[in-house]
């Protein structure tokens, strides 16, 4: 893939410069993992680069090279408004609305600095001064690395291809989702070339559960739920069975993908209900023609990509379980 804004995106670094480097909040291994990737290549041609996420990530992704020095807008406020403040140039990474940086968006929208977005995700806003908006791509990192491989292609060392390789794996699902490419894979064979430890990595995001975290599980899928002649699931999990498990941040990640698993089902639903927030926070996942994201968008003020998507409910669990189930009976044409 040749990237169009590649001189654009030059002549902003033309210079050595102040750069801050934000991923969205509750960032995954594809929003890490390209803004460690690209935060390592501008300190190489000379930039003072920071990265800054809005809060904590989960600990399978603390192993990335570089995640040490991230500054938590959740921990370091003052420290992280200072950065913004005195950024030159802003990069904000796999997401595409500022809503998406909870307490950052404010700070980014005050500064003065140009911001650039490189992202997947459809319907960007019109928030940056050059976007590199990608929605056909399977991940962010994909994106970074066809900018780094195009802008200088002895720039990638082991460091920097473990990030963009975690960042592809993750949100390609481990390469079976119908976003990987035969150019996705390319890529992914010269990372391992430049020195990615891919059975590392993969031992280090996946097999990596804690005793809990394989309990919570069990508790979801003891929840599973399927609709009557309608090929979709739902898994739900309440605050108390996430306390029973002594829940950390990104334990359920991928849970939602077991729902996928079951013959003929092209729609599950994961809920989680976070009493702390008011909110049940919602995933959904689909195989084939169902548009998740129209979906989420459309029922639970979500939104995403066509097979995978987020969503919120400020009701109850319950009272969100009725509403899922009344939802996917309305659109039960839209299945295959």
């Amino acid at each position: 893939m040749k990237i169009q804004q590649l001189s654009a995106l030059q002549a902003l670094l033309d210079t050595s410069k102040s750069i801050v480097v934000i991923p969205h909040q509750n960032p995954d291994g594809d929003a890490l993992g390209s803004c460690l990737a690209w935060a390592s290549f501008l300190q190489q041609k000379g930039h003072r680069v920071h990265v800054i996420s809005p809060n904590d990530y989960p600990d399978f992704l603390t192993w990335m090279p570089g995640q040490e020095a991230i500054v938590q807008h959740s921990q370091s406020a003052a420290k992280a408004a200072q950065y913004i403040e005195a950024a030159e140039l802003i990069f904000t990474l796999d997401f595409n609305d500022l809503l998406r940086i909870d307490a950052l968006g404010p700070l980014v929208e005050k500064s003065t600095a140009p911001i650039v977005m490189i992202d997947h995700h459809q319907n960007p806003k019109d928030y940056a001064a050059l976007t590199l908006s990608f929605p056909h791509m399977g991940s962010t990192a994909e994106i970074v690395y066809h900018i780094i491989n195009q802008w200088d292609a002895n720039a990638i060392d082991p460091d920097m291809a473990s990030c963009l390789y975690t960042g592809i794996m993750t949100d390609t699902g481990s390469f079976r989702f119908p976003s990987t490419t035969p150019d996705t894979h390319r890529a992914i064979a010269h990372l391992m070339e430049c020195g990615a430890p891919h059975s590392d990595i993969h031992q280090n995001i996946h097999d990596s559960y804690t005793f809990d975290r394989v309990r919570l599980l069990g508790m979801g899928l003891t929840n599973l739920t399927k609709l009557n002649e309608i090929p979709a699931v739902f898994l739900s999990l309440s605050q108390q069975e996430l306390n029973a498990c002594n829940y950390q941040k990104g334990d359920t990640e991928g849970f939602v993908n077991y729902g996928l698993r079951l013959k003929d089902i092209q729609l599950a639903v994961i809920m989680i209900e976070n009493q702390r927030e008011g909110k049940i926070k919602m995933s959904f996942r689909s195989k084939g023609g169902f548009p998740a994201h129209t979906f989420a968008e459309t029922f639970f003020s979500g939104g995403g990509h066509k097979n995978a998507a987020g969503g919120v409910s400020f009701s109850s669990l319950e009272e969100t379980k009725e509403q899922l189930i009344k939802a996917i009976q309305q659109w039960k044409n839209h299945f295959e």
